[in-house]
């Protein structure tokens, strides 16, 4: 089975493409490298440099290869910019989408596997966040995510298209070989942000406010193994190559950690002290993200393999100590 992973560069993708490769699959990337890292590639992988907003790259993919199903992580994600810049969220991640699923149809390929995200939700009525709960997203990131299974939604009713949308939490993490994991050009994710402390790259990490109603007063997020994530995508485009129906997954440990319990792993990881300082709240965030992944389990069988926070940040400080300036370093 020949899988495309669109975004096979970036930080979800190039494991994924990893996880695909160990399990024999023949893997076909295409990514345009705005974000993600040459590398990154997997040695084993064919990869093709270009935007799937061209809709005579995409084209040219599936003329030349016998792609069997897709796997959508190519999109712009960060949430501060997609508030100050949101035609740029739109142009890439909803136009690009439908000159990839024009394409797609066209070429008679009719399994994709996307990566969607818990922004779709916006601010939860209850905890643990379901699929079933009400999705009105707080930023223009979440709201094209959820555009864009929108999309999927309605392509597949009028040509045959089958989709799974894997909505997740917090990634984190890194892959065991050391040789890939987090690097972004501006990194907002709190994990590698605390790491960069030991690393020499700040001073200390900021706090966005101690005075939540949490046990300590801190946020708390539900963080998930990178490698879990990709094995996720795994069983997802296996579900559909057993012909079933299009479904939508929360994808997350189920278990919360405070934004000072996971400075005090990382502490204990390090050895480092870690430096924290406490600043105002951010605007539009929720005390608690928590998601439920009964469905995700009972469906696709999936399984976390990596719930426990020091193992998580063990796996990131692996790469971070490594590689402090990322791929360049």
């Amino acid at each position: 089975m020949t899988i495309l992973v669109l975004g096979g560069a970036g930080y979800i993708g190039s494991h994924t493409v990893y996880e695909l490769v160990d399990k024999g699959y023949d893997v076909v990337i295409a990514d345009n490298l705005e974000t993600g890292h040459i590398e990154a590639v997997h040695k084993n992988a064919r990869f093709y440099k270009g935007d799937i907003r061209d809709r005579g790259f995409i084209d040219d993919v599936f003329d030349k290869e016998k792609i069997d199903g897709v796997i959508h992580f190519a999109a712009n994600s960060l949430v501060g910019e997609s508030m100050t810049n949101p035609l740029k969220y739109y142009d890439n991640n909803l136009c690009g989408t439908k000159v990839l699923l024009e394409s797609m149809v066209a070429h008679g390929i009719d399994k994709i596997v996307f990566s969607s995200t818990a922004a779709t939700y916006g601010e939860p009525e209850k905890l643990p966040i379901r699929e079933t709960d009400k999705t009105e997203p707080t930023n223009t990131y979440g709201e094209t995510k959820l555009s864009m299974e929108k999309m999927f939604k309605w392509t597949a009713l009028a040509h045959g298209l089958r989709y799974v949308s894997l909505r997740y939490f917090n990634a984190c993490g890194a892959h065991e070989s050391g040789n890939i994991g987090e690097d972004h050009a501006t990194e907002t994710h709190l994990i590698p942000l605390i790491l960069q402390v030991p690393n020499g790259k700040r001073e200390a990490i900021n706090i966005y406010g101690d005075d939540y109603d949490t046990k300590d007063g801190t946020c708390i997020r539900d963080y998930i193994h990178v490698k879990d994530l990709a094995q996720a995508h795994i069983l997802a485009m296996e579900y559909l190559a057993k012909g079933n129906e299009s479904n939508v997954f929360n994808l997350g440990n189920g278990v919360g950690f405070t934004v000072k319990e996971v400075i005090d792993a990382a502490r204990r990881v390090t050895g480092h002290e870690i430096k924290a300082v406490v600043t105002p709240r951010r605007a539009g965030d929720p005390a608690v993200l928590i998601a439920s992944s009964e469905k995700a389990k009972e469906v696709l069988g999936w399984r976390p393999q990596h719930a426990d926070i020091e193992g998580i940040i063990e796996s990131a400080w692996k790469w971070h100590k490594n590689h402090p300036d990322g791929f360049e370093g």
